[in-house]
């Protein structure tokens, strides 16, 4: 299956604020449900374990709402795991008033280098050409010291069908329509590690582990090069 690249109904101005609203909800189901939060869960834990850190500063980019980084906090809270979180969107809208946030590019983060431990981000990566994708894991590299996770689609047949055949449990179209859209411009694992290893640097080459999850989820973990 070739990756089609087309934009998404959601990344315009085309929506009214009542239909992005519902086309977030949905968002937040599709991922509650369908291994959205356990992907972003499962890679902030081993970042912690491989570490051994019981707290960790986090940057989630292009957060929305929040509410995947947000969810997982609470579960690794329960196994000693704790996150200190800064949500970052490039939309003053999507972000909830009550958390640590900030408005920005993620392709031009405004922190210093090593500022977090980790820089994570979910449904973020397939809206990046290959190009891009490797100068947003660069610069997440430069501001974090330990590791940056990739919570994203595979793109897959039998997953554009599971997204047809989703639009039931929709309630806004744009969200059906913004889902097929974002199956077929995902990327494969292999897609992935290539246009990561463009952000090799005189720093080194990163270590890449993707990793496969729940119904269609591909988790990458990129550890920082040792300087």
């Amino acid at each position: 299956m070739k990756r089609i690249d087309a934009p998404e109904i959601l990344d315009s101005d085309a929506c009214s604020a009542e239909n992005v609203q519902i086309s977030m909800m949905d968002l937040g189901r599709v991922n509650r449900w369908f291994g959205g939060v356990t992907t972003t869960q499962r890679l902030i834990e081993r970042v912690a374990r491989a570490s051994g850190q019981k707290r960790l500063s986090v940057l989630e980019v292009a957060a929305g709402s929040g509410e995947v980084p947000g969810i997982a906090s609470r579960r690794l809270a329960r196994q000693g795991i704790a996150l200190q979180l800064t949500l970052l969107d490039r939309a003053p809208a999507h972000l909830p008033r009550d958390s640590r946030s900030v408005v920005g590019d993620g392709l031009e983060l405004p922190f210093r280098d090593a500022s977090f431990d980790m820089v994570s981000c979910s449904l973020f990566a397939h809206h990046l050409s290959p190009a891009l994708v490797g100068e947003f894991v660069r610069e997440a590299l430069r501001v974090s010291r330990r590791a940056v996770a990739i919570n994203d689609l595979v793109r897959h047949p039998l997953h554009l069908a599971l997204a047809l055949a989703g639009f039931p449990i929709m309630r806004s179209r744009v969200a059906w329509l913004d889902g097929l859209t974002s199956v077929r411009r995902a990327y494969v694992p292999e897609e992935m590690r290539e246009a990561i290893l463009s952000a090799v640097s005189s720093n080194g080459i990163p270590r890449i582990e993707i990793s496969r999850h729940y119904l269609f989820r591909m988790g990458v973990i990129v550890w920082k090069p040792e300087t």
